[in-house]
């Protein structure tokens, strides 16, 4: 992004209900245009809100630092730390003069080591989430060692320093802008602005902190992942064409120089690991592709699909019963293919699909291998997300149970042995809670998206009270599913969140919410802060089948309604001691 068009970004004001979202930025130097890069990208990444920056005195790294926590206490929602080698010591900058002498070279590896030590204290004492930028500027030459050999002064001060990072980084609280990316988006020989360092105390070329601009808000406002990615077979999972080729001429090696297609193998059955949903979309005959997924030297193994879709039908119609299996929109799925009018198929039948094309040239398939990895990070996997791919595929056999009982959902519901594991204790609130809100869609209550930092203050209010559920039955677990967030007064209930995974959907576990939530607040009304949106149609028919007329915000739901239009509920509910 350019100055000016930050500039002309920020000429936009925000909307005038625009809540604000507040950012603490702690550096040693003067931020002059990184500040600016820094509200526009957000601005762009959070059109709804009020982007606020609060900077310290220009040389004052420490001062600033301590700051934040003063800052968090007022309601800060991200913190941002900016590290550069004159931090640690003023002599590793260009503004300061000092002497560079064998005895102060081991001084300020010393300074080093104390800097490291302090830095890890004081952002452990920070709960709001936290970015941390280490030094991305060059030292100046002060080491006695010429320039193509590293001195053991500067490796032991970046190795002390990494070592603090890296412990930091092991707090969910805690993000580490990524160096490796960072020397691909901006070359470390085009960073230092000598000039304006001098004049102004800003070290920074503006291409350089453009880059960083871009990183810093990716990092603090965290795009949402995509859950699953579906796949051509011939030129994309391995080369050659199965019904051409036959199975045994179909490879994915160095031999035959199809070694880019084992790399993607690689990718995908990652992906599957952590939770990410693989299907396949093909023209080709199923026996044949069924076949040679038993072939050992598979990096993707058969049982890392699911759904498979091999035929001659067009792959529109394929991606289109994927979805209605996994039960996901298209803006959530990632769909790969060698075939530029394949992709443009599937593209317009399918709005919202990110489609990409598999290329021929390795150094192209490295970037398509970035580009997914990005698509689908998160900052931590869950135990729902490995039961993702297993509740999916049970699917089928509960519904062929359903059918043995002759459409009778309650028989089917009472012997399914569903139990509801219930966490009321706001305090063991963990991230998978949070996840939830910000990615459910069709069962969620306004559609309301929270920050870390607004969401557990949220928590911290006498008045709010929490519910989390966590089902599982015979046929398996699904893991936490269910969101229920609000405030109590006398004998009233007014939810502001209730949201629950589409993979719960038809178990009545929304009913049984309710009911435990009656019975334990003693409430005779519930009020829903109800907002409709483009997706949750399943949330407003089930508020409209208890309430008996379409919801409108504010709507209230009586307990003597609840219970004479609530079906019968099978679950063995338990509560979670401690969370």
């Amino acid at each position: 992004m350019k100055l000016l068009d930050a500039l002309e970004i920020l000429r936009e004001p925000p909307p005038p209900s625009a809540l604000p979202f507040r950012i603490g930025l702690a550096c040693g130097f003067n931020p002059l245009h990184f500040e600016t890069l820094v509200r526009a990208e957000m601005r762009l990444s959070m059109p709804d809100r009020r982007i606020e920056i609060d900077i310290g005195p220009y040389g004052d790294f420490w001062g600033n630092l301590a700051r934040l926590e003063d800052l968090e206490k007022q309601g800060l929602d991200s913190a941002v730390v900016l590290i550069e080698w004159p931090d640690v010591d003023l002599r590793l900058g260009m503004r300061h003069v000092g002497t560079w002498t064998l005895a102060a070279l081991a001084e300020i590896v010393e300074h080093g080591n104390t800097f490291a030590t302090k830095l890890k204290s004081a952002v452990e004492r920070l709960s709001v989430p936290v970015i941390i930028v280490a030094p991305t500027l060059p030292m100046p030459p002060i080491w006695f060692t010429p320039g193509w050999q590293a001195s053991t002064f500067e490796l032991e001060i970046r190795t002390t320093l990494a070592g603090a990072i890296a412990q930091l980084a092991q707090r969910p609280n805690i993000r580490i802008l990524n160096a490796d990316r960072l020397d691909r988006l901006s070359p470390p020989s085009n960073r230092f602005d000598a000039e304006w360092e001098l004049l102004a105390g800003f070290p920074y070329k503006q291409s350089h902190a453009a880059v960083l601009a871009e990183m810093l808000t990716l990092l603090i406002q965290r795009p949402l992942p995509k859950k699953g990615l579906i796949t051509d077979l011939d030129g994309t999972l391995w080369r050659g064409i199965l019904g051409d080729d036959g199975i045994d001429n179909i490879s994915w090696d160095l031999d035959h120089r199809s070694h880019i297609h084992a790399l993607y193998q690689q990718m995908l059955h990652a992906l599957s690991e952590q939770g990410v949903l693989i299907g396949v979309a093909s023209k080709n005959d199923p026996a044949l592709v069924e076949e040679i997924f038993q072939r050992r030297d598979l990096i993707l193994p058969r049982t890392a699909i699911f759904p498979v879709e091999a035929h001659w039908q067009a792959k529109s119609d394929s991606v289109a019963r994927i979805l209605k299996t996994w039960h996901i929109a298209a803006e959530a799925v990632v769909f790969v293919d060698d075939s530029r009018l394949e992709l443009a198929e599937v593209s317009s039948a399918h709005p919202g699909i990110h489609c990409i094309q598999f290329p021929s040239k390795a150094d192209s398939v490295v970037q398509v291998l970035h580009e997914i990895r990005d698509l689908f990070a998160k900052g931590f996997t869950s135990e729902e997300d490995r039961l993702r791919l297993e509740s999916i595929r049970r699917s089928p056999a509960a519904l062929d149970s359903l059918n043995r009982g002759e459409g009778d959902i309650d028989h089917f519901l009472e012997l399914a042995e569903a139990e509801l594991l219930i966490t009321f204790n706001k305090e063991s609130v963990d991230a998978r809670a949070f996840e939830l809100i910000n990615k459910t869609n069709q069962f969620n209550l306004n559609g309301a998206r929270h920050t870390e930092s607004s969401w557990h203050s949220y928590l911290r209010r006498s008045d709010t009270v929490f519910l989390l559920a966590a089902y599982k039955d015979k046929y398996g677990p699904l893991g936490k599913i269910a969101v229920v967030a609000g405030r109590h007064a006398d004998k009233k209930l007014v939810i502001d969140i209730w949201v629950m995974s589409c993979r719960a959907f038809a178990r009545r576990i929304e009913h049984k919410c309710l009911e435990e939530l009656f019975a334990r607040y003693a409430a005779e009304e519930i009020e829903f802060n109800y907002a409709p949106t483009d997706r949750n149609g399943p949330l407003t028919e089930f508020l409209a089948f208890l309430l008996g007329a379409a919801p409108r915000p504010g709507c209230c739901l009586s307990r003597d309604q609840f219970e004479a239009r609530s079906p019968r509920t099978f679950h063995r509910v338990l509560e979670a001691v401690n969370g």
